[in-house]
């Protein structure tokens, strides 16, 4: 429980735009160079969240993560640190009912599945650790808009409903 208020009062804190002091696992257990944390903020740009932040790489080959610094060695750096796990298989979010609410850059997005239960949403291979998800709070994510609609493009592309307010509908594929 504890752990739930320090990172709803690190959100607010966000929200309200005050500053937000190092503090907890993170500053107790990890010290990150000037790089470390350079790589790692590059990294926050992908973190979508639905409860806890959670980046979406789906393919480290792609361009869309390599142009940032983004790669498999990065990634296994990162993960050797301590802020990260990485899973060649990737992670699934199961059991999620019609409808889900992600957000990116606090702005939501809503998905649909087309089973009324037990729909699943691909994660990607990176999940971050608790030291990892508690740096992301408070690095926030800085808005990528083409990440942003890499990734509603695949949702769609995977028969999912997408419905947002962050959507350049000029740019979006369309059903003829």
């Amino acid at each position: 429980m504890q752990k739930l208020i320090s990172w709803l009062a690190s959100f607010l804190k966000q929200l309200v735009g005050e500053p937000i002091e190092s503090q907890g696992i993170v500053g107790e257990t990890i010290k990150l160079s000037n790089e470390d944390k350079s790589l790692f903020a590059k990294l926050c740009q992908f973190v979508w969240t639905q409860g806890e932040p959670v980046p979406l790489i789906f393919d480290v080959k792609d361009e869309i993560y390599t142009s940032q610094g983004i790669t498999f060695s990065s990634l296994k750096h990162l993960q050797t640190l301590g802020l990260l796990t990485l899973e060649p298989r990737g992670y699934i979010k199961k059991k999620i009912g019609r409808h889900t609410r992600l957000f990116y850059a606090g702005k939501p997005t809503k998905i649909a599945f087309p089973h009324d239960c037990n729909n699943q949403l691909d994660l990607g291979h990176v999940l971050l650790t608790e030291a990892g998800k508690e740096l992301a709070v408070s690095y926030g994510v800085s808005r990528n808009q083409e990440f942003y609609e890499y990734v509603v493009a695949r949702w769609f592309q995977q028969g999912l409903v997408v419905s947002s307010i962050q959507l350049d509908i000029e740019k979006l594929p369309h059903s003829h």
